[in-house]
């Protein structure tokens, strides 16, 4: 049986491309799901895929970083595969588990894969080393020497939150400082 699998990392983004080409390649079944790939962590569809398969199938999918983004989980994805004798291919790179050149490049593509999102992590982390002076969050909005003068006045924290119109743990934060 051919079962697909269909991925993407975030609700805004459209599984349909990778559903129609897995469609064209005669699947009897696709598993889909819009989560991150950087893990096997949260990805229900995968799990069941992974279940559902039995010996002699065959699992299409559009490219490796679609079924794994790290070196480690595509090998434990087609170690238990293997193990089960189900067979993986990608409609997209010249790529399966059926001959040994086709495997290797496989393993070569998922190393680009968690190459890749290395390489994002980075750059994303350089960009908040890079911007962190310029967010400095929104800073004090509240008038702290008005929330004085009216509990020097005698005024509770309530009554003091109710004119001021802000809530009542901001009073109390606001006076211990």
């Amino acid at each position: 049986m051919k079962v697909g699998y269909a991925r993407v990392s975030s609700v805004g983004q459209n599984l349909q491309s990778q559903i129609d080409a897995l469609n064209e390649q005669k699947v009897e079944r696709i598993f889909a799901e819009k989560v991150s790939g950087t893990s096997t962590k949260g990805r229900e569809q995968l799990k069941e895929m992974l279940n559902f398969v039995r010996e002699g199938d065959e699992i299409v999918f559009t490219r490796t970083d679609r079924i794994a983004r790290s070196v480690l989980d595509l090998q434990l994805i087609v170690k238990e595969l293997t193990e089960k004798g189900v067979s993986l291919t990608a409609t997209e790179q010249p790529i399966s588990t059926k001959d040994a050149t086709s495997k290797c490049f496989l393993d070569m593509l998922s190393v680009f894969a968690e190459f890749e999102t290395n390489l994002r992590k980075e750059r994303q982390m350089d960009g908040i080393k890079a911007n962190k002076d310029k967010f400095k969050g929104r800073g004090q909005t509240i008038d702290i020497e008005k929330i004085k003068t009216l509990k020097s006045e005698g005024k509770g924290a309530t009554a003091i939150a109710k004119e001021m119109n802000i809530d009542r743990t901001s009073v109390y934060r606001l006076l211990k400082k």
